[in-house]
C-alpha cells in the first residue's frame, strides 16, 4: 500500500493512500468536536482540508523508465546483474538526453564494482588518432585545458563525457578512442571507399582493415536512404557510417582483454538492433556475450512504443520533454 502524507496540521491530516484521498481527525480534535458537538467545526475543517493547493500534493514523475526486449518494465539492479556477466555492453545514447549521459556515468560505476574493476571503457566520442592524447591525460601528464585543446572535443564534452574520463582517470580504468578520424569519413561520403586506397600506411593505422566488408541490406544503412537521409552522395552516406561502425568495432576487438568487460558508448543508430557496430563485431570476434543498451524518447513513458521494443536487450524511455543538453 502506497501511503502518502501531504498536508498535516494539529486538527487534521490529509493522505493519499494509493489512488484514495483520506481525511484523518487528529484524535484530541476529534474528541473536542464531540464534546462540543460543534458539528460546523467538524464540517469547517473538512472543507478546508479539501481546499489544500494543488500543488502541495507530490505526484510520481519518474526522468525514465526502463524495459526490456519483451517490452516488460525493469529494474536497474536486474539490468546490472544481466550486464555485468557480458564480455561487451553498448549504451546507445541519443546525443543530448541528460538522463542518458547521468545513467551512463551510473552504469560505468556499477559495472566497474560488479566485475571486480575488470572493466575497459571506450566511445565514439573520441577518434582513434588521438588515443595518445587520451592515454597521456589518463595519466596525468598535463591538465584538463591542455587536453580539450588538443583532442577534437565535441561541443558537450564538458557537461556529458567528462564525467566518464573523470570517472576512467581516478579509477585506473582504460578508456579507447574508437571512433574514425572523421577527416576519413568525410573522404568516404565525397568518394566511396574506393577514395581510403591512397591513405599511406601509416593513416591506414587509424581505420578498419581494407576493405571494409560492406551489405547495403543491412537495416540501419537501408533504413538510411529509406528516411532520406542519403542526401547529395546518397550511396556513400551509409558507406561513411559503416566505415565508422567498423573502426569501432575493429577498436573494440583489439583492446578486448580474458577477463574484462567492455563498455562502449556511442549513439543510439550505431547499435539499434544489434546491427552496425555489431554487425562488424561479431565478424572481427564471433561468439562474443554482447548486451545493448538503448536510450530513447517518448510522449509516454508508462508503456513502450512497439517501435522500440526490440531495439536493445533493455531500452531507457525518456520524456520527450526533457530537457536537453544542447
Amino acid at each position: 500500500m502506497k501511503r502518502l502524507i501531504f498536508f498535516k496540521s494539529a486538527f487534521f491530516c490529509v493522505q493519499a493512500v494509493n489512488d484514495e484521498i483520506r481525511i484523518i481527525i487528529c484524535l484530541p480534535f476529534a474528541l473536542f468536536l464531540q464534546k462540543k458537538q460543534n458539528m460546523k467545526s467538524l464540517v469547517f475543517t473538512i472543507l478546508l482540508a479539501c481546499t489544500v493547493p494543488a500543488f502541495v500534493i507530490s505526484q510520481d514523475m519518474p526522468a525514465y523508465r526502463l524495459y526490456n526486449s519483451k517490452g516488460k518494465e525493469v529494474k536497474w539492479s536486474k539490468m546490472l546483474d544481466d550486464l555485468s556477466s557480458s564480455d561487451v555492453v553498448f549504451f546507445g545514447e541519443q546525443h543530448n538526453d541528460p538522463v542518458a549521459h547521468w545513467l551512463e556515468l551510473q552504469l560505468m560505476k556499477d559495472l566497474f564494482v560488479a566485475r571486480d574493476s575488470q572493466m575497459v571503457a571506450g566511445a565514439e566520442m573520441f577518434e582513434r588518432d588521438n588515443q595518445v592524447i587520451v592515454d597521456e591525460f589518463l595519466e596525468g601528464m598535463f591538465d584538463d585545458s591542455k587536453f580539450e585543446e588538443d583532442a577534437r572535443l565535441w561541443n558537450n564534452y564538458e557537461t556529458d563525457y567528462r564525467p566518464l574520463l573523470d570517472y576512467a582517470k581516478e579509477n585506473g580504468i582504460y578508456f579507447v578512442a574508437t571512433n574514425v578520424p572523421r577527416r576519413y569519413a568525410s573522404m568516404v561520403f565525397m568518394g566511396g571507399f574506393e577514395a581510403l586506397n591512397d591513405l599511406s600506411d601509416r593513416a591506414k593505422e587509424f581505420i578498419a582493415p581494407l576493405p571494409v566488408a560492406y551489405d547495403p541490406e543491412v537495416g540501419s544503412y537501408k533504413n538510411m536512404m529509406g528516411m532520406g537521409m542519403g542526401h547529395g552522395s546518397s550511396e556513400n552516406l551509409p558507406k561513411a557510417q559503416a566505415l565508422k561502425d567498423a573502426t569501432m568495432a575493429y577498436s573494440i576487438s583489439q583492446n578486448l582483454k580474458p577477463g574484462y568487460l567492455f563498455l562502449h558508448f556511442n549513439g543510439e543508430y550505431h547499435s539499434q538492433n544489434k546491427e552496425g557496430i555489431l554487425w562488424y563485431l561479431n565478424r572481427y570476434n564471433p561468439g562474443l556475450d554482447i548486451k545493448t543498451v538503448s536510450a530513447v524518447f517518448q510522449k509516454d513513458i508508462d508503456n513502450i512504443d512497439d517501435d522500440n521494443v526490440s531495439k536493445a536487450d533493455y531500452i531507457i524511455v525518456v520524456p520527450e520533454d526533457m530537457t536537453r543538453t544542447y
